[in-house]
């Protein structure tokens, strides 16, 4: 009896001190140095939640830049389902997937037969990256110029904004956020 009466009390301390303590430490710290992130950096647009720019968003509209593909079943960019493809490099439904998405970047904008990024017709490793590549967005600019009817100085300068360096100015490449640069079509629009 004794024994188990330690072990209860035990379960209760470590209870308090890791499920109570520790988590309101955490979330009290997190609330005061990083509300926006600890809030899950959502993009709000005239009142309303759009997204995050933690996670990316389907766009397939020619007007809009596309986003890296999504390897999430169901719903794509579904946060709830975050997970990679784990389709190896020799897989051959992975070769056709990459074929069917540069049909699509070909058919989008036909007179563009510039090589393709790979970040364009392949999914990262969660499936929600919200960034692309500082290629990818050049190589789809010409596109989304003419849609929205931008010219293409313009267009360049929105994607040279939207612009995001290495973390820390070491970790990654540079790298553009689609959801952000999108919003910006939006604000600039002729």
């Amino acid at each position: 009896m004794k024994t188990l009466r330690s072990a209860l009390v035990l379960l209760a301390l470590y209870l308090a001190v890791t499920g109570l303590l520790y988590t309101g430490a955490v979330t009290a710290l997190a609330q005061t140095l990083f509300p926006r992130r600890a809030n899950g950096s959502l993009v709000v647009v005239g009142g309303r939640a759009v997204g995050s720019d933690l996670i990316g968003q389907p766009f397939s509209d020619p007007r809009w830049f596309w986003g890296r593909p999504s390897a999430t079943q169901a719903v794509p960019y579904d946060a709830r389902a975050s997970t990679g493809s784990n389709l190896g490099p020799l897989n051959p439904a992975l070769a056709g997937a990459v074929r069917a998405r540069i049909a699509a970047l070909r058919a989008a904008d036909p007179g563009n037969a510039a090589p393709v990024p790979v970040d364009l017709v392949t999914a990262s490793g969660s499936g929600l990256d919200p960034h692309i590549s500082v290629a990818n967005a050049l190589l789809q600019a010409p596109r989304v110029a003419k849609a929205r009817g931008f010219d293409r100085e313009t267009m360049l300068g929105l994607v040279r904004e939207r612009t995001e360096g290495p973390d820390l100015g070491l970790f990654g490449e540079p790298r553009v956020n689609v959801l952000l640069l999108n919003l910006d079509l939006d604000r600039k629009s002729p």
